[in-house]
């Protein structure tokens, strides 16, 4: 497991299934807003990707997002469209409700920044999110991404084009916080 100061990271496990499946995927705003297309409902028991994980699939990697404190499933983190060649990936991650508003993102970003630049050797990362997802904005520009520009009217959410904020991060500005945010087993 790769550890902050808040949250792991780690493995999904087939009990995890279900609660992402009911808290997360079902909630039709919360998933259209994640997702890169329409909501669909997930059929329980289907080898839905963004459910169940692909050990084989080198270019996608899931983790369960789980407290430190009690190992309590919070949500989901990736680093997905990883780019060997120019050794680049982009971040995404999705909270459970009760998890949102507790500084958990801040702490998620941070372990994939770890995994991606350190275990990974990866240069850049990179992350896209509606322009008006605070959390995730204040979760990327805390870990040091830098926005790089906005894609006008690119997401169509819920009935409405959105604007998307691009964030991006180079290994050589990635300054890990010093509480160990990032690092395995961090304080």
């Amino acid at each position: 497991m790769l550890s902050g100061s808040k949250v792991g990271l780690r493995a999904r496990h087939d009990d995890d299934i279900p609660i992402l499946r009911a808290e997360l995927y079902d909630d039709v705003v919360n998933a259209s807003r994640a997702e890169g297309g329409p909501w669909r409902p997930i059929t329980p028991g289907s080898k839905d990707p963004r459910l169940v994980v692909d050990d084989n699939e080198q270019g996608h990697v899931p983790f369960s997002v789980v407290e430190l404190e009690g190992g309590t499933l919070i949500g989901t983190a990736t680093l997905w469209g990883i780019d060997n060649h120019n050794r680049s990936a982009h971040v995404g991650l999705g909270l459970l409700p009760s998890a949102r508003g507790k500084g958990y993102g801040t702490d998620v970003v941070a372990v994939l920044c770890h995994y991606g630049f350190v275990v990974r050797g990866l240069w850049r990362l990179q992350i896209e999110t509606l322009s008006d997802n605070a959390a995730m904005l204040r979760s990327a520009e805390r870990n040091g991404f830098v926005r790089e520009g906005v894609l006008r009217s690119s997401a169509w959410v819920m009935g409405e084009f959105l604007d998307e904020v691009l964030l991006g991060l180079l290994a050589q500005d990635w300054k890990p916080d010093s509480k160990g945010y990032g690092l395995p087993g961090g304080s």
